[in-house]
């Protein structure tokens, strides 16, 4: 399923296979089942979840560009303490600044040493599942510069971490309700 069309188009059809066997359900009802069907309690938080079709335009994850100033305690930082993977790097030249694309799962960062693509000590949110056992892993790693806690919020956990170069990235998980 990719849009918010796309499953009320499912409870039409589920509608009419219904009625075809004698079954007769209201348009909600069938909506509600198409949200269970995709493991949400309920229509409302099925479709504050899903792509809306609005006019062609669909926007994709945005991709923040964070500043660093030394490559050697980015990779430290970013690969190896975080665990994310180099995707690819960029230079316009020999011994110019590094540009480059790190990811884990679905996130991706740039990182760049140039000066004009973002300001040092940025601070971004990005929400995940499994703040609870990455921060656990993270501990675990007894990494010298960085051992990040949990708090437990009104929106759910959220563990934050500070690169060494004074970024901060607020990892948070939404509760389902």
């Amino acid at each position: 399923m990719r849009t918010y069309h796309d499953a009320k188009a499912m409870a039409k059809v589920l509608r009419e296979a219904l009625a075809e066997r004698a079954v007769e359900i209201s348009h909600g009802q069938a909506l509600e089942i198409v949200a269970r069907q995709f493991g949400f309690r309920t229509w409302n938080i099925l479709s504050a979840k899903i792509e809306k079709d609005i006019a062609g335009l669909v926007f994709e994850p945005a991709v923040p560009i964070v500043r660093i100033f030394d490559i050697d305690k980015a990779r430290e930082f970013y690969l190896d303490f975080l665990g994310f993977t180099l995707d690819w790097e960029h230079r316009f030249a020999p011994n110019t600044p590094l540009y480059c694309q790190v990811s884990r799962g679905g996130l991706r960062l740039h990182l760049s040493e140039h000066s004009g693509d973002a300001s040092p000590g940025g601070n971004m949110v990005v929400y995940m599942r499994g703040v609870e056992a990455w921060q656990k892993e993270l501990v675990a790693k007894n990494y010298r510069y960085n051992r990040p806690g949990l708090s437990h919020e009104e929106w759910g956990p959220e563990m934050q971490v500070i690169d060494p170069f004074g970024n901060r990235i607020r990892f948070r998980e939404r509760r389902d309700d």
